[in-house]
Order: structure tokens, then C-alpha cells, then sequence
């Protein structure tokens, strides 16, 4: 199937020319943050977890998301999802290559990942995490594979891959929770430690991440012609908004427990996001306002099912994604180390040169995604499944 790649419009091969420059350049950024430390990012000896660190958690629910589309087709068959399940396994391979490169970037020397694997840890939950990373991977992989090739060869796939299909749906929500631990059992990082971490985590993961999906077949389906189907489109809609509605809702149960309890450690950090330190409002905190508002917005569109399914779709599910990333991907990290443990706020914000590595992630993904999608298109086309 590798031969797929190796055929299409000049402006699939400008795209990867596109996507392979990017990496080159925010290459050239990496070497020199290899070369002087971490030093030329934002973070620091309060804040030692950053952007990178960020984009690692929210790409974990976006592989985690697949779930959404594997779950109703293999539990329940629908068999609406039939047609798309593979685009989801596939982009939740690049979602986890991309997990690693931010781990790997987090770490300065790359080479100190190693020490997990030679120097074992079963008590710590970074192993686990690990474990669960790699593996969903490899199941990622296999199952997306082997079904692609099935489907080539107009057969069913073969028996041994259904348990592995029943592993991932367990596996998928897993590698969020276990993610989730990672923040929820530090002690003293008030804005982390609570019970519904990983609820709402995956609450995000399954709104944010279909919603991403759904967004990239959308431009697909303009770009080649490919149709997943109405009803597949309009179930998975249906899907993203009530996941969205639990994700707020867990949100809003966080704000009441905070400011009921009256508990200084759990209320400041969400004062200083939306509304600074001392009188001054945080540069994040105009981003956690839009997103509260992109928030709201993107539910009115969705829940009723008059625009749910009408023109303001896609523009409904780019804001909540934005929304779900400001909360994820910005406000959980600086809302944790701020104010410190000692009551003091040492202020964040990423580097130009930080941007520029984690877009160079972004690229390498993006890449991945684009070639597995690709191959994926073309044994679609050739057995006639591309379209109703």
C-alpha cells in the first residue's frame, strides 16, 4: 500500500514540501535549544512545566478520541462509522508520535528518556505513562493496518484482530487517565489535585478530539470528494456536543467547589487566570476569558439540531477545539504552578524559540497524519469506498 504515496496532485507534494520546511527550520531551533538548555524557553525553576508539556497532555486526548468512533462501531455496530473508524486510528498514531516528540523536546538531553527504560520504575506513574503510550501506539498501528489491507483486498479482517480492537477501546481511556495521575497526585499544586482530573480530561479529550477529526475529514471530503456519509457526520456532531456539555459542566463543578470550600490553595489559581495577581490581569487571563466565550458559543451552535447540522458547523467545532486547547493546553499548566507553593506568582510565558520547536512537533505530525491519510484515500478509491 506504500505505493500510494507516491501518486497524487502537484499540491499534495507542495504540502509536504511545506510541512518538511517547517521541520527543517524549527529543526535548526531544537539543535540550538540541544546546544544552550532550556534556558531559551519561558520556563523556569517555579514553572518547570511548560508548553511542551501542555501539548503533550492535550495530544494524549486527541489520540485517546479514536475511542469515540471504535466504541460505537465494534459495541454497539453502527455501521455508519464504518467508513471513517480508520482516519481516527491513523490520526490518533500521529497524536502520539507527536506526544513523544514533546516529551523528548521537554527533557533538553533526549538521550535521559532512557533512563525510564534502563532504570525501571514501577512506582512511578511517568513509567506507567510510558507503557500505556507505547502501547496504544503499536495497537494503533496494527489494527489501523491490517484493517486498511482487509479492506484493500475486499475481505473481512481476520478474527485476531477484534480482540485487539476491545484492548484499545480499554486502552484509550487509560493512557488519559493515567495522564491524568500525573497532575492529580502531585501534592500542593491545588488547581490539579482533585478527584475529577481525569473525568475531565477525558471529557475534553472526547469532545476536542472527534471535533478535530471531523474538522480534517470536512476539509478532505472539499480537498478529494471523499463523503463519510450525512448520518456519520451528523452522529458524530451529536457526540462532540454532549461531551462538550460534560466538559463545561465539570469545569463549572471545579469553580463551585473552589469558591464554596472557600480554600485559598484551590480559589487563587483560578483567580489569577481569569483575573490576574495584585490588580494586573496575566496575559493568559485574556485567553481564558475567549475561551469561556468560544465555549458557550460553540454549545448555543450545537445543541439546537437546527444549526447543529447547518452552515455554522464547522465554525462551531473550530471554536470549541480553540476553547478546549486555551483550557488544556495554556490554563491547566499555568493555572498549577501559579502562585507557587510558596504564595508567590512567578510569571510564564513561552519563548518565541519554544513556539517555534513545538510548531516544529506540530509539523512533523501534521506530516505523519498526511501520509498515513494519503494511503488510506487511495485504497478507499480503488475498492469503490469513497464515496454513497
Amino acid at each position: 500500500m506504500l505505493e500510494k504515496l507516491l501518486s497524487g496532485p502537484k499540491t499534495y507534494y507542495l504540502w509536504l514540501l511545506f510541512l518538511c520546511g517547517v521541520i527543517a527550520c524549527c529543526g535548526l531551533v531544537y539543535i540550538n535549544q540541544l546546544l544552550n538548555g532550556l534556558g531559551i524557553t519561558g520556563m523556569n525553576r517555579d514553572v518547570s512545566w511548560g508548553l511542551y508539556i501542555s501539548q503533550f497532555t492535550y495530544f494524549v486526548g486527541v489520540a485517546a478520541s479514536a475511542v469515540m468512533l471504535v466504541l460505537p462501531a465494534y459495541f454497539h455496530h453502527y455501521v455508519k462509522f464504518k467508513r471513517m473508524i480508520i482516519f481516527g486510528e491513523f490520526m490518533a498514531v500521529a497524536a502520539v508520535v507527536m506526544c513523544a516528540l514533546f516529551i523528548v523536546v521537554d527533557l533538553g538531553q533526549p538521550q535521559r528518556m532512557m533512563n525510564v527504560m534502563l532504570h525501571p520504575t514501577p512506582n512511578s506513574v511517568m513509567f506507567y505513562d510510558m507503557i500505556v503510550l507505547i502501547g496504544y501506539l503499536c495497537l494503533n498501528i496494527v489494527i489501523g493496518w491490517v484493517t486498511l489491507e482487509a479492506e484493500r483486498h475486499q475481505v473481512n479482517p481476520p478474527k485476531w484482530i477484534k480482540p485487539l480492537v476491545y484492548l484499545s477501546i480499554i486502552w484509550a481511556f487509560s493512557i488519559h487517565t493515567v495522564t491524568a495521575f500525573l497532575y492529580a497526585g502531585i501534592p500542593g499544586r491545588h488547581y490539579w489535585l482533585t478527584a475529577i482530573m481525569a473525568a475531565r480530561f477525558l471529557s475534553s479529550a472526547f469532545c476536542s478530539g472527534p471535533a478535530i477529526l471531523l474538522l480534517l475529514i470536512l476539509l478532505v471530503r472539499r480537498l478529494t470528494g471523499f463523503d463519510p456519509g450525512k448520518e456519520a457526520i451528523k452522529t458524530l456532531t451529536t457526540i462532540i456536543t454532549y461531551t462538550m456539555c460534560i466538559n463545561v459542566f465539570f469545569y463549572l463543578l471545579e469553580i463551585f467547589t473552589s469558591f464554596y470550600s472557600n480554600i485559598p490553595g484551590h480559589m487563587e489559581p483560578i483567580r489569577f487566570l481569569f483575573c490576574g495577581h495584585g490588580g494586573h490581569m496575566a496575559w493568559v487571563s485574556y485567553f481564558m476569558w475567549a475561551a469561556v466565550g468560544m465555549a458557550f458559543l460553540s454549545l448555543a451552535i450545537l445543541i439546537p439540531p437546527q444549526t447543529r447540522t447547518g452552515s455554522l458547523m464547522p465554525f462551531a467545532l473550530i471554536i470549541l477545539v480553540i476553547a478546549s486547547w486555551i483550557d488544556k493546553g495554556l490554563g491547566l499548566l499555568i493555572g498549577g504552578f501559579t502562585p507557587n507553593m510558596y504564595e508567590d506568582v512567578t510569571p510564564y510565558m513561552p519563548t518565541l524559540q519554544e513556539i517555534a520547536v513545538a510548531l516544529g512537533v506540530y509539523a512533523i505530525g501534521a506530516l505523519v497524519l498526511s501520509l498515513l491519510w494519503k494511503i488510506a484515500l487511495g485504497v478507499k478509491r480503488d475498492v469503490g469506498n469513497f464515496c454513497d
